[in-house]
Parts: C-alpha cells; sequence; structure tokens
C-alpha cells in the first residue's frame, strides 16, 4: 500500500499554497487554548443536543446517544479541485437519476447487455411496485450523498475516487451546517483571513429543490420532512432540517391518505401534503405494499405517490442505484445515457459473484476490503491489512457460503489531514461526502462534511465506528 496522500503536506514540511494562511495562523495557537476551544466545542453540541444514536452490539441489544467528535482543524480545498469536482458530481448523479428511470420504464441498459438482468431482477433494493411509475422531473434521487476519497498516485499526487454513492435517505448534512457554525464562533479571526465558501444556504437550497419537484399543478406546495421518530439515529437531523426550511416534522401517525391524496393532521384541520422528504426506508414508507408491521409510514401513501398527488423525496426505489454491486457498472452508465467520459472515477471493484474474481479475492484477502452489498455504517465488512487471521478465515467462510452478497477493493490508503488529538496534531485519514441536490437544476453548497478516523491507523470514519468530522473548507478565488 503506498503512503498516504497528505492534504496539507507536500513533502515533509513543505506546506500546500492553499493550507500556507492556515498553516502560519495554527503555529500561534498555544496547544491549551486549542484544548480549551475543543471542550467549548463539545460543551455546545451537547447543549444543543447533536447526537446520533449508536444501538449497540447485536449481543446486548442496548444503545446509547453519543456525541460525534468534532475536530478543530479544518479540510481545505482549494477553488479549482472543487470545480472539478462539482462537475463530476453533477454528472454522476444525473447519470444515476436516469439509470433509475430506466430501470423502472424501459430497461435499455439491460437490454444492451451493459447491467445483466439477474443483477437488477434478483436485487433486494429492486422496487417492481414502481414499474411505469412516472414522477416529476424523472428525479428519483433528490438528495444524494457521495463519498468521495482521495489516494495518493506513484508521482506523489492525489487523485479522487467515489467511494460510494448514497441515494436512498443520505444523512450527516446538519454536521456540515454546524460544524461550520462553530468554527465561525470559536475562530473567527480565520474568516477574515480566508475567503471560504459559505454552506449556510442548504436548507435554502433544499427546500427549493423539494418545491421544484412537486406534483403538477401546485402551485404553493406544502413540504414536511417525514421522520421516524425521536429514537432514530438521525432524528436531531431530521429536527433540524425542518426547522431551518420552516416546514413540519411529521410521523407516519401525523399524516392520513383520502382519495389518493395525503394530509397531515393539524390544529386547524386536515392540510394536504405534496412533498415528502421521507427520512425512512422504503419498508417501512407504506404498511399495505411494503412491511406490514410498520407503524412507521402511512397507510394508502404509495396509491397516492402512484397517482401522481405525492411526491417522495427520495423516491421509492431509489435504492437500486445504490447498491454496491451496482455501484462497478456507474462508470458505464454516464457513458450509456450522457455520451460523456467520467470525470470522477471508480475505485477497481471485484464482484465476488464471479467465480474469477471470487478466486483472486480468497487468494488476497489479508490485502483487500470487503463488503456485504447492502451494508452500511462500516459494518459487515473485512479491512484485510487490519484483521487478524481469525478474522480472516471467519470472512472467507462467509464469502464462500454467499459470494453475490459480497465486493472487494484494493485497500486504498485514504489521505491524511492534521488532526487534533490527544497526543497534540497527527495526521488522521479523511473522506469527504457532498451532498447533491437534484429538482429544477442539479445543486450543492461547496464542500461537504469531512468525516475522519480518529483511531490512529484506522481506514474506517464512519461515526457508529468511532470516527469524528471536520469543517470542510472551499476557499474562493
Amino acid at each position: 500500500m503506498r503512503p498516504s496522500f497528505d492534504e496539507m503536506h507536500a513533502s515533509g514540511a513543505d506546506v500546500r499554497e492553499h493550507y500556507r494562511t492556515y498553516d502560519r495562523w495554527l503555529a500561534q495557537q498555544p496547544r491549551d487554548m486549542m484544548r480549551a476551544r475543543r471542550d467549548e466545542a463539545e460543551m455546545i453540541f451537547r447543549r444543543v443536543g447533536i447526537t446520533f444514536a449508536v444501538y449497540g452490539d447485536k449481543d446486548s441489544g442496548e444503545g446509547t446517544e453519543r456525541l460525534i467528535p468534532f475536530d478543530l482543524i479544518p479540510r481545505v480545498i482549494p477553488a479549482h479541485e472543487w470545480r472539478d469536482m462539482e462537475k463530476g458530481l453533477a454528472q454522476r448523479v444525473t447519470a444515476l437519476n436516469r439509470f433509475i428511470h430506466d430501470i423502472y420504464h424501459d430497461q435499455e441498459i439491460l437490454k444492451a447487455g451493459i447491467v445483466p438482468r439477474e443483477q437488477i431482477i434478483n436485487n433486494a433494493q429492486f422496487r417492481p411496485e414502481m414499474m411505469g411509475v412516472d414522477v416529476p422531473r424523472n428525479i428519483y434521487s433528490h438528495i444524494a450523498g457521495v463519498d468521495i476519497v482521495r489516494a495518493a498516485n506513484t508521482d506523489g499526487s492525489g487523485s479522487y475516487y467515489v467511494l460510494e454513492d448514497n441515494l436512498r435517505v443520505p444523512s450527516g448534512v446538519s454536521y456540515m451546517l454546524e460544524n461550520r457554525k462553530m468554527m465561525m464562533r470559536l475562530f473567527p479571526d480565520l474568516f477574515a483571513e480566508h475567503r471560504v465558501a459559505p454552506v449556510a444556504h442548504y436548507p435554502d437550497l433544499l427546500l427549493e429543490t423539494l418545491r421544484s419537484v412537486a406534483p403538477g399543478g401546485v402551485n404553493e406546495p406544502t413540504v414536511v420532512v417525514l421522520t421516524p421518530g425521536m429514537y432514530n439515529s438521525a432524528y436531531f437531523e431530521h429536527a433540524f432540517l425542518a426547522q431551518q426550511m420552516g416546514v413540519e416534522l411529521v410521523e407516519g401517525q401525523d399524516l392520513f391518505v383520502k382519495d389518493n391524496f395525503v394530509f397531515m393532521r393539524t390544529t386547524q384541520g386536515p392540510k394536504r401534503v405534496d412533498v415528502i422528504y421521507r427520512r425512512l426506508d422504503d419498508d417501512f414508507l407504506d404498511p399495505t405494499v411494503f412491511r406490514k408491521d410498520s407503524t412507521l409510514g402511512c397507510a394508502g401513501l404509495v396509491a397516492a405517490y402512484k397517482a401522481g398527488n405525492v411526491t417522495l423525496s427520495n423516491g421509492i426505489g431509489t435504492g437500486i442505484a445504490d447498491d454496491k454491486s451496482i455501484y462497478p457498472y456507474v462508470p458505464k452508465m454516464v457513458e450509456f445515457y450522457l455520451g460523456e467520459k467520467p470525470i470522477l472515477n471508480n475505485v477497481p471493484t471485484h464482484l465476488c459473484r464471479d467465480p474469477e474474481d471470487l478466486k483472486y479475492v480468497l487468494d488476497n484477502l489479508s490485502e483487500l476490503v470487503v463488503k456485504e452489498v447492502h451494508g452500511a455504517g462500516g459494518y459487515g465488512m473485512l479491512v484485510g491489512p487490519a484483521a487478524t487471521k481469525q478474522e480472516i478465515a471467519d470472512f472467507r467462510e462467509y464469502l464462500v457460503a454467499n459470494p453475490s452478497n459480497y465486493i472487494a477493493q484494493p485497500t486504498l490508503s485514504l489521505s491524511t489531514c492534521p488532526t487534533f488529538v490527544e497526543s497534540g496534531i497527527a495526521p488522521r485519514h479523511i473522506d469527504l461526502r457532498p451532498f447533491v441536490l437534484s429538482g429544477a437544476e442539479v445543486q450543492m453548497v461547496p464542500g461537504g462534511l469531512t468525516r475522519v478516523a480518529l483511531k490512529e491507523g484506522s481506514l474506517v470514519v464512519n461515526s457508529s465506528q468511532g470516527g469524528g468530522t471536520k469543517d470542510t473548507w472551499v476557499l474562493e478565488d
């Protein structure tokens, strides 16, 4: 594995140009002051209630509220890098939305033999109920979170790669917004010295996007955020975004369907709902269509959706495009639907359902990252170089028993960024999740959520696995 790309240092002590002003400032800060600022940030986050639920291990069944650690040292991206990334993100998400529409309509990409038919029809995320259903603007994933990493090249430069696409209910944008507010509160002098592109307008862009995909003929759409409730791990975010957009936060029990229209119960009587930003999975949306034991959704919701009387963001069935077994085909989707070469590259991926790929993976388990195709949150995966012999042996059994359930990728050494840890300032591995909004147009705020693996040497940045977050600065020209 090559040495990691260092976001701040080109080589040795040489600081990259876009970090130089910050580096000079950081060198002048006493460590005691930085620790005091970190403690202040933690106190404020805890007071505001910026926590997420960790459901505990499978054996204990216990859950707990946890604060996502916030790191004081920002991740800085120069303007020209962001411009290229922004174009690549818009291209990728546009192609993915075309793919979802095609899968639920003419299936041209299957007829062309580019994506194997059985990969769709036998996929747990495929929703046959969506076949032939038209949605506004043919957009299914209005809010996408695309995970991007940077790895070192042989010449010492770094290249960005898409690690995965999150098109169902991507989370984390509230931390992006709160991290920026915290940095501006703690270090106002830094923002006087840097031209940092703003992110605070994200809720406005989100509301604009949601309103732009309302059912036809609705001029003043009513938008709501649908949450599974306060025990959901991302409940803070659901409440935060509803409040920031100035719309109602509702649970399934607050909604009902009459004559294929959706209404919410209010103190002034029923009010029609036109757009639902739903933060629960397909399976729980409507007990008359999906899981009959679900109490989180609303009976009749799918019928209203199919009738075109309500928009769901994101649409039902978007999971077919962010399944890890479909991920390897995204570059081909870009070429098939847009006639363009992909701007952002995938990580090379082995599909374990392919006998040759499986043989290679089994022979090289200690060097690869193996993931469940439906896995999330850093669970159900093997990081070969960091695994014990027993863990590798156990995973070998899982692979042999159910190869189609796994993909494998080379172990990329994610780029590092200086991070303020107990021992001082040290490099830690990071990724980036920009949030892409697709409505009347494709929009995004500059940057996204930078996640950081706080454990030394760890490549797993997920908050559920002990990761933290950083503010992400895109410097304006």
